[in-house]
């Protein structure tokens, strides 16, 4: 019988060549204070090419919501996940973070023999896994996925925006603005805030001047 450190060794050595289909995945929203953060798979379709795939931060607005398209017509599949703020706030923010990314992988039609994820941590899966640091500007499949969690999650902090105009969540998609920061002292906190994130914290902790609108 192999020894368990030998068994270890030869999986590490296969995690680099496995034939098989290959999922990139990445998040966007860890670090705003409000809204869910959102995960998405992609199994890229090596017979339809999609050209300007790259980091999302590095798009403009425009060329993600070109690119999203142009993924979800040409990949041979994809998934899009998210975690709560309910379970953000429960569980904290890293691991929601491998929560929604172990959702979007789970949702994929075709089961990958590997899965590329962005960053140095990976989440709970039941395939192969690398996670690669900078993975979004180095892997097609990994840029993929982070324009579709990009494109996703602005899409809900509009809509966000459209209920709680004051806030300014079309701007700054939640993130710790200066904006944001004066509207949640302004009008507090809404269900949507994130509880364990300091600033929403600390606005809770005094009261608002008015209602939230």
């Amino acid at each position: 019988m192999r020894s368990k450190k030998f068994l270890q060794a030869e999986q590490a050595a296969l995690v680099w060549d496995v034939p098989g289909l290959m999922a990139g995945v990445d998040e966007a929203g860890r670090g705003p204070l409000a809204g869910p953060v959102v995960a998405a798979a992609v199994i890229l379709d090596e017979l339809k090419p999609i050209k300007g795939l790259a980091d999302s931060k590095q798009l403009t607005a425009r060329r993600r919501e070109k690119l999203y398209d142009e993924i979800r017509a040409k990949a041979l599949c994809c998934s899009i996940a998210q975690a709560s703020v309910e379970e953000i706030d429960r569980l904290n923010i890293l691991q929601a973070t491998m929560l929604a990314m172990q959702r979007a992988v789970q949702g994929l039609r075709l089961k990958p023999a590997k899965v590329l994820v962005d960053g140095n941590r990976l989440p709970a899966l039941d395939v192969l896994a690398e996670a690669i640091v900078s993975g979004d500007a180095l892997v097609p499949a990994i840029s993929a996925a982070s324009i579709l969690a990009k494109v996703t999650r602005d899409r809900l902090l509009d809509e966000l925006h459209q209920q709680h105009p004051a806030y300014g969540f079309d701007r700054h998609k939640g993130y710790g603005t200066a904006e944001h920061l004066r509207a949640l002292q302004t009008h507090g906190a809404l269900a949507e805030h994130r509880r364990s994130f300091a600033p929403v914290a600390r606005a809770l902790a005094s009261p608002p001047d008015k209602a939230p609108t």
